[in-house]
């Protein structure tokens, strides 16, 4: 029931969080002449993060001449791994949810459902533990590569130390951040739910049976050894007594032989 519940919501969570995300960060080049400055160069970046792509003009503080440039950098492939395994997986746990309540009949028929469940809850465990990872260093790298401080270093007017260059503001990460987490909490949910789904295929219920066929078998012959034991000890108790009886009738003739010696005195 909680992956019924949770599975679709934890998967809108994280490709929402990384692939409705834009970002941007906004410098500031303060030249020598004062016409020449930029107090405001504005650089935009949004989902699938091919930074490379992203270019903006900056002023050079020699004359009129612009220098343009470009972000370093391409996290795409992660991001877009990352995306594509939560819609999927938003879109299994639907269909599952609709399996699960109006066709529970035939999802059990012939074992077949149950299995082919626990196999796409794994393959999706695996995923999401992959895709998670990837996407957390790429993340890193997008951080990296949209530091204002990093984009300054970039410019040949800030290399000047007659010109001021500054960041007026930062990009906010915290939307990433948080695809990440749910990330690995949808990596959680899912691995946690494979036992659950084991327990609904064929392979366990066999290995039930086989577990309680060898207790049985076990416990059997156990109680045939000891029926064995207490047959025998009775049977020897039994010998034992029998072999008793001519001891004594053996010692209550023992009188016959000194009495036979006086007669003969």
């Amino acid at each position: 029931m909680c992956m019924v519940i949770f599975a679709p919501l934890f998967a809108i969570f994280a490709f929402a969080t990384c692939g409705g995300y834009s970002g941007a960060l906004r410098l500031s080049v303060d030249c020598v002449n004062k016409t020449e400055s930029n107090l405001s160069i504005d650089i935009a970046f949004a989902y699938p993060f091919r930074l490379h792509q992203v270019t903006f003009e900056v002023p050079t503080c020699e004359g009129k001449e612009r220098q343009k440039l470009a972000l370093i950098g391409d996290s795409s492939s992660s991001a877009e791994f990352f995306v594509t395994v939560a819609v999927f997986a938003f879109l299994y746990s639907l269909a599952a949810t609709v399996v699960y309540i109006f066709f529970q009949n035939k999802y059990r028929e012939n074992n077949r459902g149950p299995l082919i469940d626990f196999i796409v809850t794994v393959v999706f465990s695996f995923l999401w533990l992959v895709g998670s990872s990837a996407w957390a260093k790429g993340l890193s790298d997008v951080k990296v590569a949209t530091d204002p401080k990093e984009v300054l270093l970039l410019m040949s007017a800030c290399k000047q130390p007659s010109n001021k260059c500054m960041a007026v503001h930062s990009p906010v990460m915290s939307s990433l951040n948080t695809s990440v987490v749910f990330g690995f909490l949808n990596f959680i949910l899912w691995a946690g739910n494979i036992w659950f789904v084991f327990k609904e295929t064929g392979w366990h219920s066999s290995g039930q049976r086989y577990l309680s066929d060898s207790m049985e078998k076990h416990s059997s012959s156990y109680n045939q050894g000891g029926y064995n034991q207490e047959s025998y000890g009775s049977s020897g108790g039994y010998n034992q007594q029998a072999s008793l009886g001519p001891s004594s009738d053996e010692f209550g003739q023992q009188p016959s032989g000194p009495a036979s010696f006086t007669n003969q005195i």
